[in-house]
């Protein structure tokens, strides 16, 4: 199958092209058995015999060409309904009828305080067109209207709040919220991708609109996203300001699968700058190594790296409730266990040459111990809780 994607260097495109190469060279496969032999990537400084070539050639069309912020009103009329006249007659050119998919917004339902958008008059016409395309010569159309759209590689300063929030926080720049309390629906840019890839294989999500609300119908004039998400203007900049403050408080927000949250937080993460990217851990170091505190959740957690020395032994202590994983990824030592009223202890000799990993049970005192006179010994801790100064939970007893 040969694709053609108009736009193919903005946001959706960008993202939209990088998947479909994925599986036209076989590095995504869980799109079941699409085939995608070529991909043809159509912008605005592609040239009228290259659209001419792909219009002949291609078996599916995303049109994503349009106009977002132009100079003058009438260029959104220009932009978005001419383009795609063009696109349209040069398909009729070679009598090619595959699908159409065009990117439409949800201002197009021209519902609420969308009733006199230039824009969305514009995507409405461009709609139309399609539909009357459709007629013409029965070639099938998919009409997306698209919400508030969010992901890696979207403009910031221009037509996503989300894109210019999650810049300017990254990038300690101010940012300007008019109104906490507005509610937006949003479409993070993967979930569109998969759906986009669905139409492909006639797997198509059909809606109707009631105002600017999706309708599902198996038989719908439009196509929609099933997957978007809901939140104020505040939840969404509370969010990333707590994604800014993890390299400080070293602490994971709460990143449910599927969630908002998750997308958002790799959103902004797309939008850090170079010096931003790595940042430095706070190394407690004596003469015996270092401990080092990676990263802390709030619900399940931390996980530190420790460094002991030649022949060090470390720890000495036990717990009530607390309780932690020792993975030594490198070095010999032995980790040795006993319950506080007993004399029995157990010996765990480990290595990096055979990780695994060794519950620190309540009730029982541990250590772990450097075998090696000239090796590091390094070892992963996973603890269930953080580790709170003013109740530490911790004992010291020495195992034997």
């Amino acid at each position: 199958m040969k694709i053609l994607v108009t736009g193919a260097k903005g946001f959706v495109g960008k993202n939209l092209c990088a998947q479909l190469n994925n599986i036209k060279e076989g590095k995504a496969k869980c799109y079941g058995d699409i085939s995608i032999s070529e991909v043809f990537e159509y912008d605005i400084d592609s040239t009228e015999e290259e659209l001419d070539h792909y219009c002949r050639k291609c078996d599916f069309v995303f049109n994503l060409a349009g106009v977002n912020r132009p100079q003058n009103q009438e260029d959104f009329m220009k932009g978005n309904f001419g383009f795609a006249s063009v696109l349209l007659n040069t398909l009729k050119k070679y009598s090619n009828n595959c699908p159409v998919m065009i990117s439409s917004s949800i201002q197009a339902t021209l519902a609420g305080r969308f009733g006199t958008s230039e824009y969305g008059k514009s995507k409405k016409a461009g709609e139309e067109l399609m539909f009357e395309y459709s007629k013409e010569t029965g070639a099938k159309v998919l009409v997306y209207r698209f919400p508030n759209l969010f992901g890696k590689w979207c403009r910031p300063n221009y037509n996503s709040a989300i894109a210019t929030f999650c810049n300017n926080i990254a990038n300690d720049l101010p940012i300007q919220v008019n109104d906490r309390s507005v509610n937006m629906e949003l479409l993070y840019i993967d979930d569109l991708v998969d759906e986009m890839i669905n139409a492909i294989k006639g797997q198509a999500h059909r809606c109707e609109f009631e105002g600017v609300e999706t309708v599902p119908t198996e038989d719908g004039r439009y196509c929609y996203c099933p997957i978007t998400h809901k939140a104020t203007l505040g939840e969404i900049v509370d969010l990333i300001n707590s994604f800014a403050d993890q390299p400080k408080t070293l602490t994971i927000p709460e990143i449910p699968e599927n969630s908002l949250a998750k997308k958002l937080y790799s959103t902004y993460l797309s939008y850090l700058p170079k010096e931003k990217v790595a940042f430095p851990l706070k190394m407690n170091v004596d003469d015996r190594g270092s401990f080092t505190e990676l990263v802390h959740t709030l619900n399940c957690g931390q996980v530190s790296i420790n460094i002991s020395k030649p022949g060090i032994t470390k720890g000495q202590h036990w717990h009530n409730t607390k309780w932690e994983f020792f993975i030594v990824v490198s070095g010999h030592g032995l980790i040795q266990q006993r319950r506080i009223d007993s004399d029995e202890v157990l010996n765990f000799e480990v290595s990096g040459d055979k990780i695994e990993a060794v519950h620190m049970l309540p009730g029982y005192t541990h250590n772990i111990i450097n075998l090696s006179e000239t090796e590091d010994l390094v070892t992963v801790m996973y603890c269930n809780e953080i580790f709170d100064p003013n109740k530490p939970d911790t004992y010291f007893l020495p195992v034997k």
